[in-house]
C-alpha cells in the first residue's frame, strides 16, 4: 500500500531541537510509486505551479543583460547629471542652514558624479582616444545642452566650496584659491570668484595678485562695500611694503 502520511523534520539551529509534523499525501501530487527505503521528496512550493528545483533555469550568455553601450549607457550620463544636481541641491541647502562642513561633503558629491561623465571634446578626448587600444571602444560625448549643464554645476559647486571655507574659523586661503581660478578657469568674469580670489591672494601674502583680482571684480560690482574695503586694506598693505623697501635701500 501506499502511505498515507510521512513525517517532515526539520532541525532548529536556534532552540538545537528536531521538530517534525505529518504531512498527509493527500495534499501533494505523488508522481511517482515509492521504492522501499526511499523518502518521499516533499516541498511546500510543489503543487499546481510545478515543482521547483534550488538552482534557476540556465540562460544563455548575456540573455537579460543589456549590451554595453547600448540604449542604457545612452541614459547614463543624464543620471549623473541629475544626481549632481540633486547633490548640489542638498549643499545649497546645508549652506542656508549654516550646515558649512555637511554643505562641502555634498557639494564634493556632485564633482564626483560629475567625474563619471565622458571628457568634453578636444584635447582631452583625442588624449583618451591615442591612448586607447585598437578596436576599443571611442568615448563617448555630451551634447551641448548636457555640456553647459555641466560647467554651470560645477561653477556653482566650486563657487559654493569657497564660500564654505571662508566660514571656517581657521580658512584654507589655498584652497579658496584653488578653487575660484577653476571658476574663472571656466568664466572669467564672474564676480564672487574674483572677489574671493582677491581675498585669498590677499591672506596669502600676494598683494599684487589680489589688487589685480579685487579691482576686477570692482569693474563687475562697483559699489560692492565687501570689495572697495578689501581694495583699501591691499593697497596700504602694498603702501607699507614699498615704505619697507625705501628703508631698507
Amino acid at each position: 500500500m501506499d502511505p498515507k502520511f510521512v513525517i517532515s523534520l526539520q532541525y532548529s539551529s536556534k532552540t538545537k531541537q528536531i521538530n517534525y509534523q505529518w504531512i498527509w499525501l493527500q495534499s501533494f501530487p505523488v508522481r511517482a510509486k515509492l521504492l522501499p527505503g526511499q523518502r518521499p521528496s516533499l516541498s511546500p512550493r510543489s503543487g499546481p505551479r510545478g515543482p521547483q528545483t534550488d538552482k534557476p533555469e540556465a540562460l544563455a550568455p548575456g540573455a537579460g543583460v543589456p549590451a554595453r553601450g547600448q540604449a542604457g549607457a545612452a541614459a547614463e550620463p543624464a543620471e549623473l547629471i541629475r544626481r549632481a544636481h540633486e547633490f548640489k541641491s542638498q549643499g545649497a541647502q546645508c549652506y542656508k542652514d549654516k550646515k558649512f562642513r555637511e554643505a562641502i561633503g555634498k557639494y564634493h558629491r556632485a564633482l564626483l558624479e560629475l567625474k563619471g561623465l565622458p571628457p568634453p571634446p578636444g584635447e582631452r578626448e583625442r588624449d583618451l582616444r591615442a591612448a586607447a587600444p585598437a578596436g576599443a571602444p571611442k568615448p563617448g560625448r555630451l551634447s551641448e545642452e548636457q555640456s553647459k549643464t555641466v560647467e554651470a554645476i560645477e561653477i556653482d559647486c566650486y563657487n559654493s566650496l569657497a564660500a564654505c571655507l571662508l566660514q571656517a574659523e581657521l580658512v584654507n586661503y589655498e584652497r579658496v584659491k584653488e578653487y575660484c581660478l577653476k571658476v574663472l578657469k571656466k568664466e572669467g568674469e564672474n564676480f564672487k570668484a574674483l572677489y574671493r580670489s582677491g581675498v585669498a591672494f590677499y591672506h596669502l601674502g600676494d598683494y599684487d595678485k589680489a589688487l589685480y583680482y579685487l579691482k576686477e571684480a570692482r569693474t563687475r560690482q562697483p559699489t560692492d562695500t565687501n570689495v572697495i574695503r578689501y581694495i583699501q586694506l591691499t593697497e596700504m598693505k602694498l603702501s607699507r611694503c614699498s615704505q619697507r623697501e625705501k628703508e631698507a635701500m
